[in-house]
């Protein structure tokens, strides 16, 4: 405990003190006060020493014995507590500050998401209401752990960095709070891949708030969280009640691949359990291959479907007109085979990048 707040503690004055310098002054002794309230003698040395609190069943009794109010003695408690209760936080908060150094803090605070401040303690307490939590063992209950059932399960416990992690996902659920959503309709989300996929091949510069709209129409929340540092994730997938939602990040900063995380997350959203949490591109987590395979299919053919790909290879060299007549003729973005193509090693990843367009999410892309 740190000294100086070990000693204010010490120096906070108990309503035993008062209760004490009462009977001393009328001349009587504790063991006579305990007879004539009808409490033990150690029972009534615990409320003395601060110990034990002064209910107010107690207060009632020794308003009756000693003739002063109970509302005089609930006071004298419920101050007395209030301080003791304030200085044990300032404890916990202090003994929080080397866990908080383990967040990328001046990035949360430069975004708004924490509260400026020089008092360490001040910024811990900060970091716990950004989490929602008590005390950091919640947090490491919440996010290592992940055996208890909260927002949902998960562990970040083998993750190299699941302090920023965490954070990233926490501004996820935040943003995620401010979307009033309808029941999810799985039917509804279906059909209305044909208007996002317009949104696809337009790409116009309002395309963030067009995408969020129709999927909130569906019941899915789907909210733009730039990357941490640190905290590398391309996108993520989960469940808030019985809404899913989707959060990405536009780490690449281009459109093709902004649009394959999308189609990805959508995936699981589809074809997954609502109980897994998915979070893309994090080294150390256990990954379930045959779900983010499923994922990327899903993906592969809204977007453009391996057999298109590999009716183009067919007529390699590819020239610009090629990929323009190839996104019209299967209603997607020339972006989106580029990104195909270089990952696919068809082409090199310096070709055709003339086509991509440059998207980069800040936390005001809601």
């Amino acid at each position: 405990m740190n000294k100086d707040l070990k000693l204010q503690k010490e120096l906070f004055s108990p309503p035993g003190d008062t209760l004490l310098e009462t009977i001393d002054a009328i001349g009587m002794s504790q063991a006579e006060l305990a007879e004539r309230i009808g409490r033990p003698k150690e029972k009534l040395n615990d409320i003395i020493k601060g110990r034990e609190p002064i209910t107010l069943k107690t207060a009632i009794l020794l308003e009756r014995v000693l003739g002063i109010p109970v509302s005089f003695w609930m006071e004298r408690e419920r101050l007395y507590r209030e301080k003791v209760a304030r200085i044990e936080q300032m404890e916990l908060l202090k003994e929080g500050i080397e866990w908080m150094r383990k967040f990328p803090v001046r990035e949360l605070i430069r975004r708004g998401w924490l509260s400026d401040s020089r008092d360490r303690a001040e910024q811990v307490g900060s970091l716990l209401k950004f989490f929602g939590i008590a005390s950091p063992k919640q947090w490491e209950k919440i996010y290592l752990s992940g055996s208890i059932s909260v927002a949902f399960k998960m562990s970040l416990a083998n993750t190299q960095s699941p302090h920023a992690i965490s954070a990233w996902i926490r501004i996820g659920e935040h943003k995620s709070i401010k979307s009033k959503l309808p029941g999810f309709n799985k039917i509804a989300f279906k059909e209305a891949f044909s208007d996002i996929k317009k949104i696809v091949v337009k790409q116009p510069d309002d395309f963030l708030e067009q995408l969020q709209a129709i999927c909130k129409k569906c019941g899915i929340a789907v909210v733009y969280t730039p990357c941490l540092p640190k905290a590398p994730v391309s996108g993520a997938t989960w469940w808030k009640g019985k809404n899913p939602i989707i959060q990405l990040s536009g780490r690449y900063k281009t459109n093709d691949s902004f649009w394959f995380a999308f189609y990805h997350e959508a995936g699981h959203i589809l074809k997954h359990g609502r109980k897994d949490v998915f979070l893309e591109d994090i080294e150390g987590r256990p990954v379930d291959k045959h779900k983010e395979e499923e994922a990327d299919q899903f993906a592969l053919k809204c977007l453009f479907p391996e057999s298109a790909v590999k009716s183009m290879i067919t007529s390699t060299p590819l020239s610009d007109r090629d990929i323009v007549h190839y996104a019209r003729k299967y209603k997607t973005h020339p972006a989106i085979i580029i990104g195909q193509l270089q990952h696919k090693k068809i082409i090199k990843y310096s070709k055709g990048n003339h086509f991509k367009v440059s998207i980069n999410l800040t936390d005001e892309s809601e």
